[in-house]
């Protein structure tokens, strides 16, 4: 064991690797978490084999429907809150509800799950890169 410069006392071993993006940055922009390039995905919603930029093995991680799951749920109870809310101010017919809330439904999952896709990857990432801790 090594004392460190402020009493505490280190492993010895190598450094710890760099932060990396922020999960934000990493969501939004579509960066490698592991060195920030913007390689993440590989077209709309495939991620890349791999970061071009530092070669990070990007199969390794698995979100599997994670992302789908989780805009499921958020952006089901959202659209029913402003469908009831819609209902109560307006009283429309059925079939205006439908042409409403079915594309909304739609662009949202679509438009949203790319972000929602690298968030998981971000948080595999972290989780692997910290040896399965959480901070």
């Amino acid at each position: 064991m090594i004392t460190g410069a402020d009493g505490g006392v280190t492993g010895g071993g190598p450094p710890p690797p760099p932060e990396g993006p922020g999960l934000a940055a990493t969501a939004v922009r579509g960066l490698c978490p592991r060195c920030g390039a913007a390689t993440l995905f590989d077209g709309w919603l495939r991620f890349a084999d791999r970061c071009r930029a530092c070669g990070l093995d990007l199969t390794q991680f698995d979100v599997g429907d994670g992302p789908a799951a989780f805009l499921t749920l958020i952006l089901g109870a959202a659209i029913v809150a402003m469908a009831v809310a819609v209902e109560l101010r307006f009283h429309p017919p059925l079939w205006v509800h439908m042409a409403l809330w079915v594309p909304v439904a739609a662009a949202g999952v679509v438009l949203s799950l790319r972000v929602a896709k690298a968030v998981l990857l971000w948080v595999e990432y972290r989780a692997a890169r910290d040896g399965g801790r959480l901070r």
